[in-house]
């Protein structure tokens, strides 16, 4: 009985060993796992002086399977907006919405789609906050459903002789608000018609993209157009802050200034 008590004395001593050691690497890695959250949040929000226009916003963007009946879509960059404050894309409504999270800068650029019927402004603010006031906002913005509300739509940029020229507050036509949390932004994106046509009743791209919708922004595909669009500049902002927090530069487009020098570009020649 004796040597019993010793063998299960002795067991439950390896295995209260075993189990504070797996403790000790489980805490480890939750921690070290938090502090590369923490950096790559904190590395993203200088992104918009640091990496390259092409980076950011690539000259021609693919969209596969993003159109309607999920067909590809593809989308070239007309014009590049001087990086800028908050008043000059917002309306003043969704300017305060956005204010507890505060503004370093804005970047702009926009898009028309192959057959250059269709012209998107995307862009991304770059905020002051940490990942928790990212986390209210992001809370705040869909229990009160202010990515669905037209009076808190983006504006556009309308750069002079480009496609997108005439694309003004009038001709938005569908939009989308994604606020992330595992990096210090706000990207977003407005779609409407490149020939300039006022739209009367624009509708959030949530909206617009579900079956069966038969309001003129979703009849047009652009309530695809926007939130496809806006997907892949998420993705490739996402790529690069993970790149950013590891040490990585960029590479793979050219350095031509950041992400906010002023350019507007030629229109694409027709397919």
């Amino acid at each position: 009985m004796r040597l019993a008590a010793i063998v299960a004395c002795l067991v439950l001593g390896v295995g209260l060993l075993g189990g504070a050691a797996a403790g000790a690497l489980l805490a480890e890695d939750s921690a070290a796992g938090g502090q590369r959250t923490v950096s790559s949040f904190a590395a993203a929000r200088g992104l918009w002086h640091s990496v390259p226009v092409d980076t950011l916003f690539p000259p021609v963007v693919k969209g596969g399977g993003a159109g309607p009946g999920g067909a590809d879509r593809r989308w070239t960059r007309v014009a590049v907006a001087p990086a800028s404050a908050c008043d000059d894309a917002f309306d003043p409504l969704l300017r305060k919405a956005l204010q507890p999270v505060g503004c370093v800068r804005v970047l702009r650029a926009s898009y028309v789609d192959e057959t250059r019927s269709s012209v998107t402004t995307v862009g991304m603010l770059f905020t002051e906050t940490d990942a928790r006031g990212m986390r209210a906002l992001r809370t705040r913005f869909e229990s009160e459903g202010l990515g669905l509300r037209p009076d808190l739509m983006p504006r556009t940029y309308a750069a002079e002789g480009t496609p997108a020229e005439n694309f003004g507050d009038d001709q938005r036509a569908s939009w989308t608000v994604s606020v992330l949390t595992d990096t210090p932004a706000v990207v977003f994106a407005v779609s409407g018609f490149a020939d300039g046509r006022k739209t009367e009743a624009p509708e959030p791209a949530e909206e617009a993209r579900q079956q069966g919708a038969t309001s003129a922004p979703a009849q047009a595909g652009l309530g695809h157009e926007a939130k496809g669009l806006a997907d892949r500049i998420e993705r490739g902002l996402r790529r690069v802050a993970t790149g950013a927090a590891a040490g990585a530069v960029p590479t793979d487009a050219p350095t031509d200034g950041p992400a906010g020098a002023p350019t507007e570009e030629a229109p694409p020649e027709s397919p």
